[in-house]
């Protein structure tokens, strides 16, 4: 089965959709263990049982193996979620981002310690993970512009997806609890939904 690789436009994968989702499962597992410095392809390879000229033909790089490896796995994602309500397609966001908060929050943070001094990482995560995304959701904003919900020209329109990040990233800082879908939903129509006048 050839599938399209999802960190890679117009590039075919040869490896089926149920092997790629093996390999990078194990990638984020060994990730969690030993964390991004540590990591190399020669114990990817060992741990996937691939070759390493297979990982840097399909993925060129450590970074953007786990880049979209890390796209990949993640539970839910802005693309796709169409409600008919800005605060309805919020709400799904938030309800599906707290599903595996503890373990992707850790990992997300730690990844993101590491791109501070990786400019390969930092840009390979850019790529992959935080323009798809950050486009994803301005077409939320968008819609909800186009249905009326929304004035186009809402300062904090554009500070929605830090908003969101900020409270599943701060909280286990601030409160000392993981993010739950409660707490996020609270957040939406508390903090999200007021910045843009719609509660």
């Amino acid at each position: 089965m050839v599938v399209q690789d999802a960190g890679t436009t117009g590039r075919r994968s040869r490896l089926s959709a149920e092997r790629e989702h093996e390999l990078f499962e194990a990638v984020l597992d060994h990730l969690r263990e030993v964390g991004y410095e540590a990591l190399t392809m020669d114990a990817v390879a060992a741990r996937t049982r691939s070759s390493k000229a297979t990982l840097y033909r399909q993925w060129r790089s450590k970074p953007h193996l786990v880049a979209t490896a890390l796209r990949h796995s993640k539970p839910v994602r802005a693309a796709g979620i169409d409600t008919g309500s800005l605060r309805g397609d919020l709400v799904q966001f938030a309800e599906g981002a707290c599903q595996s908060a503890e373990k992707d929050t850790a990992l997300l943070r730690a990844v993101a310690f590491a791109q501070q001094s990786n400019e390969e990482l930092r840009q390979a995560l850019r790529h992959v993970m935080i323009e798809p995304e950050l486009a994803a959701f301005h077409g939320l904003i968008d819609r909800a512009v186009r249905r009326g919900e929304l004035a186009a020209d809402i300062p904090a329109a554009a500070f929605v997806p830090h908003m969101m990040l900020g409270a599943c990233l701060v909280r286990p800082l601030i409160d000392d609890a993981q993010v739950s879908s409660d707490y996020l939903v609270r957040y939406v129509d508390a903090v999200i939904l007021p910045a843009l006048r719609l509660n």
